[in-house]
C-alpha cells in the first residue's frame, strides 16, 4: 500500500474561469484522464501530457471562450501547475532532475526539467500556423511557461524539427511529460536533492 500518496485537489474561480482539477501523479494500471476545457486541441495537449507523465487527471473548466482562448488557457495552466505543485508535497526523495527526447513521426522535441522551486521556463516551438484547431498556436508556449510558474520549476522545451504543426506541438508535451516523469520518481530516500538542504 502507497505510503505517500502524491494527490491534490484544486479549484480556482475567477469572474473568467471556474476550474477544478483532481490530480494524482503517481497511477499504475488504474490510470485515468478526462479533460474538459471547451478547446480541443488544449484538451489533447493535457491528455496527452497526463498519460505519458503517468498521472490520473480530471479537469474541468468553464472560461469565457466567448471572448477567446486566452483565459482557458492560462488559467488551466495556472491550475495544473498549483495542482503539480500540491500533489508533490514536500521536495524530499525525488531524482529533481529529468530529461526526454519525444518523436511523433518527423517531428522531434527535448524537454528538461528541474524540480527546483525556481519557476523558469524557456519553450520554443517554432510553430507556424495561428491555429491548430480552436487553439491559438501563441498559447501553447504560454500554457507551458504558466504551468512552470505556478507550479515552481525550470523547464527549457525545444522542437528540434519537423514540419506539421501538430506534430511539433503534440512531441513537445510529450516530451514534457517523459522529462517531468523522471523528475519527480521516487528514490526511496528522505534526502533532500540539493546541496542547500532545502528546495
Amino acid at each position: 500500500m502507497e505510503i505517500n500518496v502524491r494527490e491534490s485537489n484544486v479549484s480556482r474561480k475567477t469572474n473568467e474561469t471556474d476550474i477544478t482539477i483532481q490530480l494524482l501523479l503517481d497511477s499504475t494500471e488504474n490510470q485515468s484522464i478526462s479533460v474538459h476545457t471547451g478547446i480541443g486541441f488544449l484538451d489533447h495537449m493535457y491528455h496527452a501530457l497526463a498519460k505519458h507523465s503517468g498521472w490520473t487527471l480530471h479537469l474541468q473548466c468553464k472560461g469565457d471562450l466567448h471572448i477567446d482562448d486566452h483565459h482557458t488557457a492560462e488559467d488551466t495552466a495556472i491550475t495544473l501547475g498549483m495542482a503539480f505543485k500540491q500533489a508533490l508535497g514536500i521536495l524530499r526523495g525525488i531524482k529533481r532532475f529529468g530529461y526526454a527526447y519525444a518523436p511523433l513521426d518527423e517531428a522531434l522535441s527535448r524537454a528538461v526539467v528541474d524540480i527546483s522551486g525556481r519557476p523558469f521556463a524557456n519553450v520554443n516551438l517554432n510553430l507556424k500556423r495561428e491555429k491548430i484547431g480552436d487553439l491559438s498556436t501563441e498559447m501553447l508556449p504560454h500554457v507551458l511557461s504558466s504551468f512552470a510558474t505556478s507550479a515552481g520549476i525550470t523547464l527549457h522545451v525545444d522542437v528540434l524539427k519537423g514540419e506539421n504543426d501538430h506534430h511539433r506541438a503534440e512531441s513537445a508535451f510529450k516530451a514534457l511529460a517523459l522529462a517531468i516523469k523522471q523528475a519527480i520518481q521516487k528514490t526511496g530516500t528522505i534526502d533532500v536533492p540539493s546541496t542547500k538542504g532545502i528546495l
